[in-house]
């Protein structure tokens, strides 16, 4: 993998002229999962007294930079109160994590299962998949460890999510454009966060740089897995595609980033208060930037029409695509 200034790695980008350039990007990712992997209960140091977790700890409190953390409203709390705000948003952000990810794991397996005899998907399918099982373990972990009753998904969505983890039987392109809907969006925010210097707690950021360098591979396999497959389909299921797209899209980064409804009533944060926070032109553009990649991958791939375009702007995440240039792959 490469690995940017900063030391978060990056995911890869190869432009794909042939089968065998596809193939090529798969066992690169197949080698870095052998040679940098990380075990939930065996590289995390639980019992570090610095790792901790004490709701009442200053290090949970939101910097003014974050959209909640800058209100008047928040920032008159007591600094018990703000500690609490921020670990129950943070812990909410792994319990929603971990939820995902289960529906991801079950999806991998639904396609996985179905798989030939020899193709290499299968190998990296199950690297992806135990990883997946280390980063659930590791953020219920931390949510145990809050004493905080953090609920993860709100219940209106929790019966349509179980749809999931069967929508490889429909389309596997459909199913990977759901990964990149619920990866690309909180790998974003990660990024943001751990680049800028936010994450203070040693527990929170250890956690968060590993699931950020195994989900560089994960997004890679599913941006690499849908430029070979797309330009394949049939044009007709490519145009259902483009237009299931931002659908997704729209609704997952909203599950990603909103407020979860149970912090606000439990603290009783003012509505005009969540308003001013994440009702903004700010929180919008937020919203926009975190699917950038997936708006121009959908781009690249040619899944926007006039039609499609109107529902990205529907759901708010619309902007002009970027070309991105695809950085040659160290040797593996």
């Amino acid at each position: 993998m490469n690995e940017s200034p900063t030391g978060l790695d990056e995911e890869i980008r190869e432009k794909l002229t042939d089968r065998a350039s596809y193939l090529g990007v798969i066992d690169r990712l197949n080698k870095a999962s052998v040679d940098k992997h990380w075990e939930a209960y065996a590289d995390i140091p639980w019992g570090d007294p610095e790792f901790q977790v004490d709701p009442t700890d200053p290090r949970w409190i939101l910097p003014e930079t974050d959209r909640l953390g800058s209100t008047t409203w928040y920032r008159s709390q007591p600094e018990d109160v703000q500690a609490r705000i921020g670990l129950w948003r943070v812990a909410t952000a792994m319990k929603i994590g971990l939820q995902f990810e289960n529906l991801l794991k079950r999806g991998l397996l639904t396609y996985a299962y179905r798989l030939p005899n020899g193709r290499p998907e299968f190998r990296y399918v199950y690297h992806e998949t135990t990883e997946e099982c280390h980063h659930g373990m590791m953020f219920q972990e931390f949510v145990n460890r809050t004493g905080m009753p953090i609920r993860g998904m709100p219940k209106s969505l929790d019966a349509t999510a179980q749809l999931a983890p069967l929508i490889p039987r429909l389309s596997t392109e459909l199913f990977f454009i759901f990964v990149l809907g619920g990866e690309d969006p909180i790998d974003y925010v990660q990024r943001k966060a751990l680049k800028d210097g936010h994450i203070t707690h040693p527990l929170e950021e250890k956690i968060m740089r590993i699931h950020v360098a195994e989900e560089a591979r994960h997004i890679s396999f599913a941006r690499h897995y849908l430029r070979n497959r797309v330009p394949r389909i049939h044009p007709v299921r490519r145009r259902m595609l483009g237009l299931a797209t931002p659908v997704i899209i729209g609704l997952m980064a909203r599950i990603m980033l909103s407020p979860p409804g149970p912090m606000v009533r439990h603290f009783g944060i003012p509505r005009d208060v969540v308003r001013e926070a994440y009702k903004n032109d700010a929180a919008q553009e937020e919203i926009r930037n975190c699917v950038a990649k997936i708006r121009d991958l959908a781009a690249e791939l040619g899944l926007l029409t006039p039609a499609s375009r109107v529902l990205w702007r529907a759901f708010g995440i619309w902007d002009e695509p970027v070309q991105r240039s695809r950085r040659a792959l160290p040797a593996a």
